[in-house]
């Protein structure tokens, strides 16, 4: 992992020293020489250091490592040294234009770049002694040849091994069994699939379905294969072949193992299978056969390529706390438990966050105590990473996580999972956020024609893909909202990362050689492990401390350091939307941050500083948590912010002619504007038409009576944002919310526009016609429009609609008829009272979930799920009675697909956002238990008589450096 931290780096350096040698500055003949000899030695070394790093790469030797941080510190330099002697490298194309104004940023850099060229050239002539001095070393210690061949290799993939005493399996190890005997497709080839991050009991559960008693009297004929022990398919079925031999199964010719196959019940497993592993067995198997097969792996796509058709994907789920101790106790506290130490096992849980595969390693590494303690076992909770990389009794989890890591795709993949170690573990972490992170530090690189956001998203759902992070929000839309790493992955990166100088705390007195910096407490002003309320200042050498932080990350208390965070002079992330005492005073100097690109405040800004104009390098600046009410013009002039949120109001009544030609001049970047309020003030509206690259727009419409004059400019601004779709693809969003007034005036919007998604919240008294004209519309949300049966009906006309959302009082009046919504794949329908539409048979063939969002549903409503063949999900509101979401449950077990059965819990809307949101819950809650806060320590209790393996995500306990908040707790997920 060292390996890749550097590796990560010196390719991040080699891309600016080309885009520095590609542009046109007057660079002296020796300072080029230097450039593009460093550039080379860093893109050899970093090749060479990728052919090593893969799966098969054994452990660095001591001098390799010290190697690899000599030149992971000299990539910093390089780096450093080049953001100091040119703070806006890739603005330098827009000079000709920028630098006319008198003052402005890219006018005071170039004249920087003029009167330091000279020392530039000196420190790079002197960074280009260094490199060659290192790689001078390298070979002389022959760290080269050596760093290829330093031990064995690891196999690619990690056998973890079945647990022999499990817990916390019977559930889905009876559901999986009533698959296999109760199947909906008996004379077809179905293939359950049991996906999940390494260590989370596939195998276990896998060999207990195996092992049953029912299943072995029904399956006679049975096989195991585990695809690890094996380097192709043909020898995957040569032991499963071999295994039915010796039950007097086939003979070898392949006629004869093809009609044994379609006509004999057999059983197989193949554990940890990939996607060449399936391409060439499912050839194998005729498609009409008895044979049932279950599969185990770590990616959902394979998981998913495995149970296509007539099969059945089952996600595992991490233990619940109470199964967690119960494993502990099995383990380690078989004599029992002392209060005291009942404290320490409470820290255990905690920590491995459900994992059994880390419980069973720390249980092990306990049990070598002479006399264990609850402070001890706290205390090896603290220093978790340090045994996972060192202690003997951890190497199977080491493995698991290590190989996890390695067997991505790349180095900007690898850094970008490392970065997700920079949040608290167990907070929730919008998708959005991470993705903009990743683009603002220059974690993604676009290849081909595709653009940065859309390599960082495949970079995004690859990570979820193979389980390293896992999405905890319910996603309507079928697109992932929230996420967050596993608790024991998240220590596994953090420890890693505070070792190669990545992260760590800004207590930590090392602080300045470090790329990201964080403050974690929980704001009531205390702190865990070393004070991270240490600022810059109060060190005696805080004055000469050069920071070469990229990012500042603050959740809680910023003490003192509130103060001082401009000091970090090349930040280009500063996220302190969670910081609970920013003051609006603390930004006076925030210009001086000229790389910054991310910015996001929190609930105590109320003003931005005027100079805020001076973040020239700014792309992202998300202000929905602050308390500010107006924008300042110069804000949207920044040449390069692309994201803007919040919701605010203009600060000019009207925009002069003069002015709105300058700004068009100025060829806005945004994308996204999320959102701004529109009520006597036309301001934003007159500028939406000089932004051609819009591709979000949220409007709240503010109602100043029936006379509200800003409503035909609104018009006018969604007609202009739609039909500048019409010579675009992708995605393009509009969300308006009317408030009080009547969104009749969309009724002038003309017909022939494009939108891929639409959210209209108010009162309408019809369904305005451009809606369903829509080229295009994959995504409706209609919230408290009123609109009775005939005007949705109107709706069937959207063919190519894959996602509806209706949130209304009485939805009884609406027929879905045969023909409707033909591509639909996903309804929510949002009721104050339990009446839903008809949905005729044979309609929504292609519905895929089904979300039906009331508290009073009693029993099935008329829902007949058996007309949707294709449906994977129901979800349910958690405030249904038990009686009712066990009736649902039953249905669902009678269906062919066997839906997952789901539940979300409704968060009252605020003042300042009148849609209705939900989040994932464990269970239906009503008159059975206590509804804690997301951040409560407490674990929710659930009823017996709703009998299902609850996801459990308690908070996590302090990590070396620092403690994390405590986690939203998942969805159920199969």
């Amino acid at each position: 992992m060292e390996a890749a931290v550097a590796s990560a780096l010196t390719k991040e350096v080699v891309l600016k020293l080309v885009t520095l040698l590609s542009q046109k500055h007057k660079l002296s003949k020796g300072l080029k020489d230097d450039i593009r000899f460093i550039r080379t030695e860093l893109d050899m070394i970093s090749s060479a250091r990728d052919s090593h790093m893969g799966p098969g790469t054994g452990r660095s030797s001591s001098s390799s490592r010290v190697s690899m941080e000599e030149m992971r510190d000299l990539a910093h330099d390089i780096e450093d040294c080049i953001d100091r002697f040119m703070p806006c490298v890739a603005c330098e194309g827009e000079a000709a234009a920028a630098a006319a104004a008198a003052g402005s940023v890219l006018h005071r850099v170039k004249k920087a770049v003029t009167t330091t060229r000279s020392r530039f050239a000196a420190e790079i002539h002197k960074l280009r002694t260094r490199l060659k001095d290192a790689h001078d070393r390298r070979l002389n210690y022959d760290l080269v040849n050596r760093s290829s061949s330093a031990g064995p290799s690891p196999a690619t993939t990690v056998d973890t091994g079945a647990e022999t005493d499990p817990v916390g399996i019977d559930k889905p190890k009876q559901e999986l069994v009533d698959l296999l005997l109760h199947s909906h497709h008996p004379g077809k080839l179905s293939v359950i699939s049991i996906v999940g991050f390494g260590g989370s009991g596939k195998t276990t559960l896998a060999r207990a379905v195996y092992d049953c008693p029912g299943v072995v009297r029904r399956f006679p004929y049975r096989a195991w294969a585990a695809a690890s022990e094996h380097n192709d398919a043909e020898g995957i079925l040569t032991t499963i072949l071999r295994q039915f031999h010796a039950a007097d199964a086939p003979p070898q010719p392949q006629n004869s193992i093809h009609d044994f196959l379609r006509n004999t019940e057999c059983l197989i497993v193949i554990d940890d299978i990939n996607k060449q592993h399936w391409d060439v067995i499912k050839s194998i198997f005729p498609r009409e056969t008895k044979v049932r097969i279950i599969v185990t792996t770590a990616l959902q796509s394979v998981a998913n390529a495995c149970s296509s058709g007539d099969g059945y994907v089952y996600k595992m789920s991490i233990l619940n706390a109470e199964h967690s101790k119960v494993l502990l106790m099995k383990k380690v506290f078989f004599r029992g438990c002392s209060p005291e130490l009942e404290r320490g096992s409470t820290a255990i849980v905690e920590k491995c966050d459900g994992l059994p595969l880390a419980l069973v390693c720390v249980a092990n590494f306990l049990l070598g105590e002479n006399e264990l303690t609850g402070n001890h076992c706290a205390q090896v909770c603290r220093s978790l990473g340090h045994h996972m990389e060192n202690d003997a009794d951890f190497t199977k989890l080491q493995q698991v996580l290590v190989n996890n890591y390695s067997s991505l795709s790349g180095y900007p993949l690898r850094t970008s999972l490392l970065y997700t170690s920079v949040f608290p573990n167990g907070r929730p972490i919008r998708k959005n956020t991470l993705i903009r992170r990743w683009l603002a530090e220059g974690y993604v690189q676009c290849q081909y024609k595709r653009s940065d956001l859309e390599v960082a998203d495949e970079n995004f759902r690859e990570l979820i893909d193979r389980n390293i992070i896992r999405p905890i929000d319910a996603s309507n839309n079928a697109k992932v909202k929230t996420c967050r790493a596993h608790g024991i992955m998240h220590e596994f990166m953090l420890h890693k990362s505070m070792c190669d100088n990545f992260i760590t705390s800004l207590g930590d007195q090392n602080r300045s050689n470090f790329r990201h910096l964080f403050i974690q407490n929980h704001g009531s002003g205390s702190t865990l492990g070393l004070s991270q309320r240490t600022s810059p200042a109060t060190d005696a050498a805080a004055g000469s401390e050069k920071f070469r932080a990229r990012s500042l990350t603050i959740f809680g208390d910023a003490g003192e350091a509130a103060s001082d965070f401009c000091r970090c002079e090349l930040l280009r992330v500063l996220d302190l939307e969670e910081c609970n005492d920013l003051e609006d005073d603390h930004l006076k100097d925030i210009h001086k941050l000229w790389h910054l690109k991310y910015l996001s405040l929190g609930g105590t800004i109320s003003n931005l500083p005027k100079k805020i104009e001076k973040l020239h390098c700014l792309e992202t600046l998300d202000l929905r948590k602050t308390k500010i009410e107006i924008l300042p013009l110069e804000v949207i002039g920044l040449p390069h912010l692309a994201h803007l949120f919040g919701k605010f109001k203009f600060g000019k009544k009207d925009l002069r002619k003069s002015e709105l030609e300058e700004f068009s001049q100025r060829k806005s970047k945004l994308k996204t504007l999320a959102g701004f309020v529109a009520g006597e003030n036309p301001g934003f509206l007159q500028l939406m038409a000089h932004m051609k690259e819009l591709k979000k727009v949220k409007i709240w419409c503010e109602s100043t009576g029936a006379d509200n004059k800003s409503l035909p400019h609104i018009s006018r601004a969604v007609q202009k944002f739609a039909q500048d779709g019409m010579d675009t693809t992708g995605v393009r969003s509009l969300s308006l919310d009317f408030g009080n007034s009547l969104g009749d005036f969309l009724g002038s919007v003309q017909e022939y526009c494009y939108l891929s998604s639409l959210k209209l919240h108010g009162r309408l008294s019809q369904l305005p016609q451009f809606v369903t004209s829509l080229c295009g519309l994959t995504e409706l949300s209609l919230s408290s429009t009123n609109l009775m049966g005939h005007d949705l009906s109107n709706l069937r006309m959207l063919r190519y609609l894959l996602y509806l959302k209706l949130v209304e009082a009485d939805l009884q009046s609406f027929t879905i008829e045969t023909g409707y919504f033909p591509s639909l794949r996903r309804l929510c329908l949002v009721v104050k009272m339990p009446k839903f539409p008809t949905i005729k048979d044979g309609a929504l063939p292609y519905l895929v979930s089904l979300q039906l969002l009331c508290k009073d549903l009693v029993n099935l409503s008329g829902m007949k799920i058996e007309f949707h063949d294709c449906l994977e999900e129901v979800a349910l509101d958690s405030m249904v009675s038990t009686k009712t979401a066990e009736m649902w449950e039953t249905a669902a077990k009678k269906h062919p697909k066997r839906p997952k059965v789901l539940f979300l819990k409704r968060i009252d809307p605020s003042e300042s956002d009148s849609s209705v949101k939900y989040v994932a819950a464990d269970g239906p809650i009503s008159d059975k238990c206590t509804v804690h806060s997301v951040q409560s320590n407490s674990t929710i209790k659930h009823s017996s008589s709703f009998k299902k393996m609850i996801v459990s995500e308690p908070s996590v306990a302090a990590s070396e450096l620092s403690i994390a908040a405590n986690g939203a707790t998942p969805p159920f997920a199969r």
